[in-house]
């Protein structure tokens, strides 16, 4: 059976295990979501990357336990089990059913839309208070987490190395992107790393680098009496070795995108002031230039791959993503 059958079977309310009335479905560029009344399950594309492949059914179900695993981290209540698709002996699909596995899937409990911080920011609802209490989360697991042994120079060219890469697709986007504007970041942020490198080096010698969510978007953040944080990167480590720092500075960029930049200084004054830490200002300038100039690329990337019908929309968001990049890296 492949993948376009199998998102046809979970189309089908009768396909899952509780009764639920309709299915809400949501296509990523790595996965297919299908949202119950009750729950979410998430079913892996089986494609290959440069940075995951998922082309095998022994590897979906390994980055399902892997993505399980993880995300209980942070929202231990939300992420509740790997569950089979399979195919009866009378050829009906169902998850959790009898018969051969088909794939894999991972279930979580459904989160109210309304409540991800993105909804909220959205809808001008966000206050302080929920700001200090998503990082009262977020603080003691940055705290308690180990230190990943990383060397300085390692830290440094993986700077050097995604600098040339969003370079190499920024300047090669169609319609091109503002070249001046586009020099004026890679210029800016190479700088850094010559002038100021030691900045980098000494996260890594304090042992600020560790195992982080990955992925600290403000559609990741649910508001509930207890935040949660879901969706954290699950399929390559490296991506998510990172100083807590820049983890916090892609939030707050991310939420300057959504013309709440206001937040990004709740969530570092929250922070310094949980953790003790406090981080040169030209550090997280940089953090915040390289993270959007990173988004930037990104949507560069989609634009190529996507849809032809959502090309305009990938670009202007790329050059969007650009003008952040660059208003934060005439501060380095």
């Amino acid at each position: 059976m492949d993948i376009d059958d199998k998102v046809a079977a979970l189309r089908r309310p009768d396909t899952y295990p509780e009764p639920t009335a309709v299915i809400e479905v949501v296509e990523t560029h790595m996965s297919w979501v299908f949202m119950t009344e009750r729950h979410v399950y998430k079913l892996k594309k089986p494609v290959r990357h440069a940075f995951l492949d998922f082309s095998t059914l022994a590897a979906r179900e390994r980055d399902c336990l892997e993505e399980l695993r993880l995300n209980r981290r942070l929202a231990p209540d939300v992420y509740l089990d790997v569950v089979p698709l399979r195919c009866g002996h009378d050829g009906v699909v169902r998850v959790e059913g009898e018969g051969r596995v088909l794939d894999w899937l991972v279930k979580m409990r459904r989160l109210p839309g309304e409540r991800m911080l993105k909804s909220m920011i959205m809808a001008g609802e966000v206050r302080e208070d929920d700001v200090r209490r998503f990082m009262a989360v977020l603080c003691p697991f940055y705290r308690q987490a180990l230190a990943e042994p990383l060397t300085p120079e390692a830290y440094l060219e993986r700077y050097r190395a995604d600098i040339d890469t969003n370079g190499q697709a920024l300047l090669t986007a169609t319609p091109p992107l503002p070249p001046e504007r586009i020099t004026q970041v890679l210029r800016a942020q190479r700088d850094f790393l010559v002038m100021h490198g030691t900045l980098l080096a000494a996260r890594v010698a304090e042992g600020r680098i560790i195992g982080a969510h990955g992925d600290l978007r403000p559609e990741h953040i649910c508001l509930l009496p207890q935040p949660v944080f879901i969706d954290g990167l699950e399929f390559k480590r490296d991506f998510r070795l990172l100083d807590p720092v820049e983890e916090l500075a892609f939030l707050a960029m991310e939420c300057e995108h959504l013309k709440a930049a206001w937040i990004g200084g709740i969530v570092f004054d929250s922070y310094r002031q949980c953790t003790g830490d406090h981080p040169p200002q030209r550090l997280i300038s940089f953090y915040l230039s390289f993270r959007a100039a990173l988004r930037a690329r990104l949507a560069v990337w989609h634009a190529r791959d996507g849809r032809p019908a959502d090309e305009a929309t990938w670009l202007q968001r790329a050059g969007e993503y650009l003008a952040i990049a660059a208003r934060h890296a005439e501060a380095l």
